[in-house]
């Protein structure tokens, strides 16, 4: 059993799927700052391909997506984003190999399959591949037949799909109502299609949530064979997502019975066989994924944990972000405007933060203790620390071994508040962020 200390989890920490995070971001890096990156990037290169369209849109949702009710809104970011592949292809070095290419959004299967299949020809066109695989998200709810024949004859082997959970009432609480019976029927789907590694998406906190449920959804998303899950804690911020109000707060689970939830989740997953990935993500025994872990090869990237190796991340389409070693870099989020740039050939980028050394440094440190519970610190950054760290080490939720800190078991559900001990960003800021459990 983990041990709760409220205390130690009030204050809201970011994610980590970045560092600096994009709260960090600013106008100061543009189109001169994606065009340096892109033309000095080599070796392995992922691109991340972002489709902000969804045919629903659910109310808990925090993603840069709209409602594609649409066809010529549709069809015109498409075509922009096509130029923009054709773009920023141009730039990429031949030194340069993609091995990678995730499709996210929204819900990639917002688009026609036959839309899909001229992105991917626009990829092959346009940019440096080296026999890439392939990875999209997907709604359940709106995965047609010819998706599966699509995603078969492209040759997608990772998919993930938004499931947040099976419970009817809870669905309907969070606007995303999808029968248990198009979740299973897409699941064989994809199996038929070839997807290897297939990812759920779950969610605990919901309103009016308890254990009964979460359990309910666990067991069937281990019996529909899922070869990850994702247990994303429900962020309410409707100051910062007005669709959120839809949705009862009054309903909602406090902070103990979330990180009741967190442990049972954590419990449950790991007896039937899972190996966790962090204290939120869970891969099957022979997943790349738990292979990676079990190497000391996770990483953390924009979406999320991940076993790709490249150290370049390259974003297409609006609000995409793209990493590279000393510079993180972000496009035009709103549409209208990202379309706009396009169309005068400028590279969308409009925010972002150059990445000191220190910047560097830290971010490492927050990565290794997110993906493999322990890092190496200087003794700088460790004095630095030390006042904010002693209450984790008073209750052996961390450890020092010299240089070597190492979250503890008992620490695993607090490592985001112990990351951000060592983001100089976070300290005193007054920025919101979601719960650390």
């Amino acid at each position: 059993m983990w041990p709760y200390y409220p205390d130690l989890l009030e204050t809201p920490v970011p994610r980590y799927t970045s560092f600096p995070t994009a709260a960090e971001f600013t106008p100061a890096v543009g189109p001169n700052d994606a065009d340096a990156a892109l033309r000095a990037a080599r070796g392995d290169v992922s691109l991340y391909v972002h489709i902000p369209f969804c045919e629903k849109i659910c109310w808990y949702c925090g993603c840069n997506t709209g409602a594609a009710n649409r066809s010529q809104r549709l069809q015109s970011y498409l075509d922009a984003l096509h130029r923009d592949i054709a773009i920023t292809g141009v730039r990429l070095d031949e030194g340069a190999r993609v091995r990678r290419i995730a499709f996210g959004g929204g819900s990639p299967n917002a688009i026609a399959p036959t839309d899909f299949v001229r992105l991917v020809d626009a990829l092959t066109l346009h940019m440096p591949l080296e026999t890439p695989s392939y990875s999209i998200e997907l709604d359940p709810r709106t995965l047609t037949p010819e998706w599966g024949q699509v995603l078969g004859w492209i040759g997608v082997t990772y998919a993930s799909m938004g499931v947040q959970t099976f419970d009817p009432a809870l669905q309907a609480a969070i606007g995303r109502v999808q029968p248990d019976r198009l979740i299973a029927e897409a699941t064989a789907m994809l199996r038929q299609a070839g997807v290897s590694s297939l990812n759920f998406d779950l969610m605990y906190g919901l309103p009016g949530q308890g254990l009964a449920e979460l359990e309910a959804t666990l067991e069937r998303a281990v019996a529909l064979g899922a070869d990850r899950i994702a247990l994303f804690g429900y962020a309410h911020v409707p100051h910062m997502l007005p669709r959120q109000r839809r949705i009862d707060a009054s309903a909602l689970p406090g902070q103990a019975a979330r990180f009741e939830m967190a442990q049972f989740g954590y419990t449950m997953l790991c007896d039937a066989g899972y190996v966790p990935i962090g204290f939120d993500h869970f891969a099957r025994p022979g997943d790349p994924m738990a292979v990676a872990a079990a190497e000391g090869r996770v990483r953390r990237n924009f979406q999320g944990f991940t076993d790709d190796p490249a150290a370049t991340l390259v974003g297409l389409g609006a609000s995409a972000i793209g990493c590279f070693d000393d510079v993180l870099i972000q496009n035009e989020k709103n549409a209208g405007r990202y379309r706009m740039m396009i169309s005068q050939d400028v590279l969308p980028a409009v925010l972002g933060v150059r990445r000191s050394a220190d910047d560097q440094r830290r971010g490492a440190v927050i990565e290794a203790l997110l993906c493999r519970s322990a890092a190496a610190l200087d003794p700088d950054m460790l004095a630095e620390a030390a006042p904010r760290l002693a209450p984790f080490l008073a209750r052996e939720l961390v450890v020092l071994d010299g240089a070597l800190l190492r979250i503890t078991p008992d620490g695993l559900p607090y490592s985001r508040s112990i990351a951000a001990l060592f983001d100089p960003y976070r300290q005193d800021s007054l920025r919101r962020f979601s719960s650390a459990v």
